[in-house]
């Protein structure tokens, strides 16, 4: 068998999923540790399910099955050691916005919608994992995800404000359809949160003070226990005390909501009933929220496999998700997805494996069966003020500082993502996203670095200048073009080259092209090159190559460009070609004895 057979027989033995693989390294000495943080994970895990069950308005259990056998099912088949997966604030929105487009809170099927999205997300994570499609990631910058990103925490937030304020069940119903009239006389179309800012603004004449009180001592108390006692568990003690509060007081009495009857049972299986028209519909959301998911995930990995030194194969990271998401389609769970704040609790609280998230699951499961009364009893002031408090921390506001700072149009890229999620809503935003992220990608590759290289005043090495034709003093051009050529920069390569021979202070005799950078050529950039090499034999000027590598070459024989050119003008180095035009005309090389080939670029 020969190496490359083997090496073949390797890769495809490596490409298949090894469960278990975020248990490596797990000593029987570090268990106290990680059953530890299970049970911190499922304190964070309970209120924070239900509240973005809420967000994306659906009932409470939905929120709470996600933390069952979804949260088990990738804690085994991950890769990664530290990624918690989980409903989080950007894929509540996005659902939530996909369902409000369908059908309304109340509708009996809006459950057997979101099972489909979950299902659908579940699907694309495994076409994506068979096709080895992690690169994808790459294709998100940062200035879209932070815009994006960004603009998903405003939405929510805003959106559990307005349920702080606690206005009346009647209130809201008069609210809701005045926004929703004002949204009708808006040409603009727009998604949910013109109405949410809208209502926002109606209810605070309707407010309840008491429910305003309890929200707000919420996030008050959380954000205190983060900044000075980290490792506690902050949520799961406010939670307890208001809920404490409330009960003694007897202030659902005074208008506080209360979550309400929660089913003291496990989940079951089964599958969404639905037309196929409506799985249609809801792809668009499914691709939404799988794209965000990917990404964010994937960056997540690799953080945490780069801080600890372990390897997470980001295709087996798409796989888990796959899995733990037709797991939640199949179990009535929320779909889920990379949760940045829970990992970051496990990773504070010493967690260096799956285990909690296996821990955790158990003890959600535990809390439903026995302890679903209680659960009924928590204000939903409460709740909203844990998930206003987690949304917090996508509202990045120091990183669009940042790259205010470090580069402007990459700043603008991400307000133009933030100001899409809100006026066109998530799910069109996401296109925009990927729009900005293209348009990006190819406005910098339609503008790459060239430079005109020229000698030293000793003549002992050459000197790349700015593009002008002031630079081009001397018969000789040595032209060098930093990217593949191809058809968003051939025009660019074209204009340039005829400035730099027509607008020459002297003829130009010799035009050297350094081809070192230049790793492809599309027909495109072969056409233009043709019409480049037309241009320099009309005006008499010879034409060479320097540094061209053999990929290339072979593409210049594929295209029938090497006729033009002529192998006797290929120079393995800039020096060579240097010598052969002095040579040619018959002139000493200026510096002759201090070049070198290391000098020379």
């Amino acid at each position: 068998m020969n190496n490359e057979t083997e090496k073949q027989i390797h890769s495809r033995k490596i490409s298949w999923p090894q469960p278990l693989a975020g248990l490596r390294g797990l000593k029987i000495s570090d268990l106290p540790r990680e059953i530890s943080a299970g049970i911190t994970l499922a304190a964070l895990i309970i209120p924070l399910n239900i509240g973005y069950a809420q967000v994306a308005g659906l009932p409470p259990i939905v929120g709470l099955y996600a933390g069952i056998i979804p949260l088990a099912i990738f804690a085994l088949f991950t890769s990664s050691r530290h990624i918690v997966t989980s409903p989080d604030a950007s894929i509540a929105a996005l659902l939530g916005a996909a369902l409000l487009g369908i059908t309304s809170p109340g509708d009996p099927l809006i459950v057997h919608y979101a099972l489909a999205v979950a299902l659908m997300c579940g699907f694309l994570f495994l076409i994506f994992w068979f096709f080895r499609l992690a690169f994808l990631a790459n294709f998100l910058s940062r200035p879209v995800l932070v815009g994006f990103i960004s603009g998903l925490g405003i939405e929510v937030f805003t959106n559990q404000a307005r349920k702080i304020l606690g206005a009346s069940a009647q209130t809201v119903s008069v609210i809701g359809e005045v926004a929703y009239n004002i949204k009708e006389s808006i040409p603009l179309e727009t998604e949910g949160y013109l109405l949410e800012i809208t209502g926002f603004i109606q209810s605070v004449p309707h407010a309840n003070l008491y429910t305003v009180m309890i929200g707000v001592l919420t996030i008050v108390i959380i954000r205190l226990i983060k900044n000075f006692f980290p490792k506690l568990p902050g949520a799961l003690i406010v939670l307890v005390l208001m809920t404490t509060v409330v009960a003694v007081f007897n202030l659902d009495e005074k208008g506080v909501g209360v979550l309400g009857a929660v089913p003291a049972s496990l989940p079951s299986l089964s599958l969404p009933s639905l037309p196929m028209a409506d799985w249609f519909r809801l792809m668009p959301s499914a691709m939404a929220v799988a794209a965000i998911t990917l990404c964010e995930g994937l960056m997540l990995s690799r953080k945490y496999s780069r801080k600890y030194n372990y390897k997470a194969d980001g295709n087996q990271v798409l796989l888990a998700f796959g899995l733990a998401n037709i797991a939640a389609g199949l179990t009535g769970s929320l779909v889920v997805g990379n949760s940045s704040s829970r990992s970051a609790a496990m990773d504070s609280s010493g967690a260096r494996s799956q285990l909690p998230s296996l821990v955790a699951a158990g003890t959600v499961a535990l809390v439903l069966l026995y302890f679903s009364g209680v659960l009924a009893l928590l204000p939903n002031a409460v709740l909203a003020g844990i998930v206003a408090n987690a949304v917090l921390s996508l509202i990045e506001v120091h990183d669009l500082k940042e790259l205010y700072r470090m580069r402007r149009s990459d700043f603008w890229i991400a307000m133009a993502c933030l100001i899409s999620v809100l006026v066109l809503g998530p799910l069109r935003a996401v296109i925009v996203a990927f729009l900005l992220s293209t348009i990006n990608v190819v406005r910098r590759a339609s503008q790459p670095h060239t430079s005109v290289l020229q000698e030293a005043p000793d003549g002992s090495h050459l000197v790349p200048g700015e593009i002008d034709h002031n630079l081009t003093a001397s018969a000789l051009i040595v032209y060098r073009f930093e990217a593949p050529l191809y058809f968003a920069n051939a025009n660019l390569f074209m204009e340039q080259i005829e400035q730099l021979v027509t607008q020459a202070s002297k003829p130009v005799k010799w035009f050297v092209l350094d081809a070192q950078a230049i790793f492809d050529i599309d027909t495109t950039g072969a056409e233009t090159l043709n019409q480049v090499l037309a241009l320099l034999a009309d005006r008499g000027v010879t034409f060479a190559l320097s540094r061209v590598n053999k990929p290339v070459l072979t593409l210049l024989k594929r295209y029938e460009l090497m006729e033009q050119i002529g192998k006797n003008r290929l120079y393995d180095t800039n020096r060579q070609a240097l010598a052969a035009y002095y040579q040619e005309f018959g002139k000493p090389m200026p510096g002759e004895h201090a070049f070198t080939l290391e000098s020379m670029p």
